[in-house]
């Protein structure tokens, strides 16, 4: 009795969840770009804690938009409210999206653990775009079907061989906004 009335609960929690999720993307058409020219994308990241957690941390760092890559339906509640704020741009693919930020002028940039230039050594440009990949599997895509995208590395020196994606993306964006931030 007591594991059904927790299946019970866990039901409607995912129902309560898909119901944010639906009012929040309908929400999102009326998002205004941020302030800073920088986007985020989001491929084939697990629908969990970390994309809500990336929205609000974009919000919070003047984001352009975000574009997500095949991500399914997410309870947006922990990014307290940012879902609605920032632009959401949705892709199957990455070619859709690559095709989409390069023609608006864009360059991307992965972020892969020892790869790379150091983000911190890295002048980038005012149009970045920076891909996060899945937290268990990476990139979904075979670099050299993309020969543009830039790699970019984060320096750590412990022994723990990755971030956890949510704190990459902060990180990154702290860093574009280090080289591009006007003050006002």
């Amino acid at each position: 009795m007591v594991s059904r009335q927790h299946s019970n609960k866990r039901e409607e929690r995912y129902r309560n969840a898909m119901r944010r999720y639906k009012k929040d993307r309908q929400r999102n058409v009326l998002a205004q770009p941020g302030e800073h020219t920088f986007i985020l994308v989001l491929d084939h990241l697990q629908a969990g804690f970390n994309v809500p957690k990336i929205f609000r941390s974009a919000e919070a760092f003047g984001a352009h938009e975000i574009h997500l890559i095949n991500i399914d339906a997410f309870d947006p509640a922990p990014a307290k409210g940012a879902f609605r704020k920032v632009p959401a741009k949705f892709h199957s693919n990455i070619a859709d999206c690559f095709a989409h930020l390069k023609q608006r002028g864009y360059s991307l940039f992965t972020l892969e653990a020892d790869k790379g230039e150091t983000l911190y050594e890295s002048k980038l440009p005012e149009k970045s775009a920076f891909i996060l990949g899945n937290e268990e599997r990476g990139i979904s895509f075979d670099y050299s079907a993309f020969p543009e995208i830039n790699i970019l590395s984060i320096p750590h020196f412990g022994e723990t061989e990755s971030l956890n994606v949510s704190v990459a993306a902060s990180i990154v964006m702290y860093e574009y906004l280090s080289q591009h931030h006007k003050k006002k």
